[in-house]
């Protein structure tokens, strides 16, 4: 079959998803409410539905009150009998894929079940969604004349007790169908080797003579990837490479830090990028725009979702709400009941919205990853733009970092204190600590009433991290890659002291 004729079918196929699409967002919370009505029907003979008496739940008003919202450490037992062949613990059918996670910090390692539903009603939906939409919006695309770069963990699978487990981009690409492994590179064998470094050399080796019209990953990771592959080559830019790429596919951490250095190394004005929101829990939202990064929430893919104000988080007053009764602009922990069999599940992530009709949000952070020691609620989405901006009017880039509170001692005011690895330097570092400052307070009221003639928080304190610092800290986690990454906010010190006291180490 002429390869124009390939692309031309797969576009025809992928869009016929548009109608289904429209139909949840004329119907998004009759949609919500039937999907968790069969959820709780279809599992009402497992372990957890006895408990809970699934079969005379009828009501999502009856659902929130007698299903009680769960962390991962309050689900394990249930998680650890499956993997260790029990079935029909938390879902009906068969698991026996887990995909490993570890997530930002050095805690023990999340075991997150995933289901044959999740794979396919789920994970692979959302991939073949975001083309769609994609496509939906580019009508003279010819993405599928090349191949999509993927940069995924580096990872293998593992067997215990018959289930498997790895990380999600290796159980994705050991249960890939044959029209994503068609179109992707590099091949299985090089996606999934577990040296970073050696991948990341083997991937340069393959790609470079490939045709890439696409590539995915997370953005920190892939400019590694990219930059290297400049370097390998001796070419200017990537279009130098690959004359034909026309999108890059993105998510993981927030994009606005690197925008502008991607913007040097893929000079077209009419390259898109797209941004998507998954995890290993499930495929939760996708940017359905071109030039607008809010993300359309998908309410087909087996996830019933609920949110709990983060005014009230943690709090005896903490409330959880449904779609239907969500508000535009305000902060919300995501908590999500799955085909997978995880029920009422706090993800960890917090969103906000920006759109009710359709339903499209942002993701503005982690619930443990915010500094609020002085009453300032700064969220990562407040640290990303003001950083982003700092850069832009000083002309320098950043690699990562990461922010801690100094906590008041003796009655002295209180501050944050920033380790920023740069890539290109500030000529005024005075300047670009002040931008960072009062961009902060501009889109933070709590923090600038904090921040007010130094009422409660003094200016903030930067330290400058040297050249890989951020890299050795997590090569010597063993987390390079994937979405590994160093938490950009935390109520404690521990990452900025784990930093600092490397930062102060002598390198031979």
């Amino acid at each position: 079959m002429p390869i124009q004729l390939i692309n031309s079918f797969a576009s025809w196929v992928l869009k016929q998803r548009i109608h289904q699409i429209e139909l949840f967002i004329k119907y998004p919370n009759e949609v919500q409410e039937e999907l968790l009505m069969n959820l709780i029907q279809s599992s009402k003979n497992t372990v957890l539905g006895k408990e809970y008496d699934y079969a005379s739940i009828n009501s999502y008003a009856t659902f929130a009150d007698r299903v009680p919202i769960s962390t991962y450490e309050e689900l394990q037992p249930q998680i650890e009998r499956t993997r260790k062949g029990e079935q029909n613990v938390f879902w009906e059918t068969p698991i026996k894929w887990f995909a490993k996670s570890s997530g930002t910090t050095d805690a023990k390692s999340k075991f997150i079940p995933v289901s044959n539903e999740a794979l396919e009603d789920c994970h692979y939906k959302g991939s073949k969604d975001l083309l769609c939409l994609y496509l939906n919006n580019n009508a003279d695309s010819q993405l599928f004349l090349g191949k999509s770069l993927r940069l995924g963990g580096s990872a293998q699978i593992y067997e215990d007790n018959n289930t498997f487990f790895g990380d999600l981009s290796a159980i994705l690409i050991e249960n890939m169908p044959i029209w994503a492994e068609y179109s992707s590179t590099p091949n299985n064998r090089i996606s999934l080797m577990c040296e970073w470094e050696a991948k990341i050399a083997a991937i340069i080796n393959e790609t470079k003579k490939e045709n890439v019209t696409s590539f995915a990953g997370v953005p920190s990771w892939m400019l590694v990837l990219m930059n290297k592959m400049l370097e390998d080559t001796g070419k200017g830019n990537l279009f130098e490479i690959w004359p034909n790429l026309e999108v890059y596919f993105h998510g993981g951490v927030s994009f606005e830090p690197y925008r502008e250095q991607y913007k040097k190394i893929l000079p077209h004005r009419d390259f898109k990028y797209y941004e998507i929101y998954n995890a290993s829990e499930g495929f939760f939202a996708i940017q359905d725009l071109n030039n607008s990064s809010d993300l359309l929430l998908m309410l087909d893919y087996g996830i019933f979702y609920e949110f709990i104000p983060m005014d009230t988080f943690g709090t005896m007053d903490q409330k959880t709400i449904r779609l239907a009764d969500v508000e535009l602009f305000k902060n919300y922990a995501l908590v999500i009941t799955t085909n997978s069999g995880l029920w009422r599940y706090l993800i960890g992530d917090t969103v906000r919205f920006t759109s009710l009709s359709p339903y499209r949000i942002r993701v503005t952070g982690r619930t443990k990853h915010h500094i609020n020691v002085f009453g300032e609620e700064l969220m990562v989405e407040n640290t990303d733009q003001a950083i982003a901006k700092a850069c832009k009017v000083t002309d320098s880039e950043i690699v990562d970092y990461t922010v801690a509170p100094i906590f008041m001692i003796d009655r002295e005011k209180g501050a944050h204190e920033w380790m920023i690895e740069f890539k290109k330097k500030p000529a005024d570092m005075a300047l670009f600590q002040k931008v960072l400052d009062e961009t902060i307070q501009s889109i933070n009221s709590d923090y600038e009433a904090k921040r007010h003639n130094n009422m409660t928080l003094n200016p903030l304190v930067l330290n400058i991290a040297r050249e890989n610092l951020f890299y050795e800290w997590l090569k010597d986690r063993n987390k390079l890659g994937g979405q590994h990454k160093i938490p950009r906010l935390s109520n404690q010190r521990d990452y900025l002291e784990q930093l600092k006291n490397m930062q102060s180490k002598v390198i031979l």
